[in-house]
């Protein structure tokens, strides 16, 4: 299969979906004449022309609003932000009108539009562009919630949502658009919803989603060392969640660390973890672990931005209390 980046496979899905269906159409600050603030819809504009890729001004709001009436009027707006902690900007558009007016509508009004953009921390940004929003938008029903960490799952889940006729929020991430990974040339998608086994274990059982999947990969590397053989589920879909995989996969291994890069406190994590003490509690050898980031606005300076976040030792130190090594 060819190797591309995260950046080209979500290019590649947007493409193939407006050349597919003609009222596919990507709106969003910069996807035009600058190609994207991070390079995702690089030549589209003179590919499809201004009437189908939208430069806005930088009003959230507005543009967010303008899309959700697109979408009840029969296109498949993509709308680019160029963050995710821009969207707040848009909190009242996204949660009152587009998650509930199919539901108050009683059905008599589609909506098919995906939000999108790089979500979480990235490197020297400080407080207010470092948020990892994924509990805000998964509390809302609604609005289905992905989050992609591979370039493969990337392109896969983008085009079901793009073809999906409910709200979508799409989460990325900065440190993400560079990495490589093989993408099929064929047409392919993955179903929303189906979380994915990214690595096969016995005793310990990793839960977690979008970029820190690959820390918890390595973690997993690290404790195979120590003869410890790890399961790590990426979750891929947030809302709806892929139960069943979580309960057979900790039933399995009788152990659990859930990792999330948001905030603790009512956050997707935390609730994956009650989740999973509550239903496979009978199987639960320990209790489940969380491991996210430090409950504090994410500061400036890189070697604390750095110590407030989900890494490789604090993985493993969750590791040695679920299996008593310490």
């Amino acid at each position: 299969m060819p190797v591309i980046t995260y950046r080209e496979a979500l290019r590649q899905a947007i493409d193939e979906e407006m050349a597919r269906d003609d009222s596919v159409l990507l709106m969003g600050e910069e996807v035009a004449q600058y190609n994207g603030a991070y390079k995702v819809s690089r030549g589209l504009l003179d590919k499809y022309g201004d009437k189908r890729v939208i430069d806005t001004p930088i009003t959230e709001e507005s543009f967010t609003g303008i899309g959700i009436g697109a979408a009840m009027a029969g296109l498949r707006p993509i709308i680019e932000w160029m963050t995710f902690n821009f969207s707040f900007q848009a909190f009242d558009q996204i949660v009152n009108n587009a998650a509930k007016m199919r539901y108050m509508s009683g059905g008599q009004f589609k909506l098919p539009i995906v939000f999108r953009g790089p979500n979480g921390p990235a490197e020297w940004l400080s407080s207010q562009h470092s948020q990892a929003c994924a509990a805000f938008y998964s509390h809302v029903p609604g609005l289905k919630v992905i989050s992609a960490a591979t370039a493969y799952d990337a392109k896969g889940l983008l085009k079901s949502a793009i073809r999906d006729d409910n709200p979508v929020i799409f989460m990325e991430a900065e440190f993400l658009y560079g990495l490589e990974g093989e993408v099929p040339e064929e047409e392919y998608l993955i179903p929303i919803g189906q979380a994915d086994i990214k690595r096969q274990g016995k005793d310990l059982t990793i839960i977690t989603f979008g970029k820190v999947l690959h820390t918890a990969l390595k973690a997993a590397k690290e404790l195979e060392v120590d003869g410890i053989d790890v399961e790590v589920i990426d979750l891929r879909t947030l809302r709806p969640l892929d139960e069943g995989a979580i309960i057979k996969s900790v039933n399995k291994t009788g152990r659990c660390i859930v990792v999330d890069e948001s905030w603790p406190y009512a956050s997707v994590g935390s609730y994956i973890a009650w989740f999973v003490s509550n239903r496979c509690f009978d199987m639960l050898d320990a209790q489940v672990e969380l491991v996210s980031s430090e409950d504090i606005p994410m500061p400036y300076n890189h070697r604390l931005e750095v110590a407030a976040q989900p890494s490789v030792e604090k993985i493993m130190a969750a590791a040695e209390k679920v299996l008593y090594l310490n």
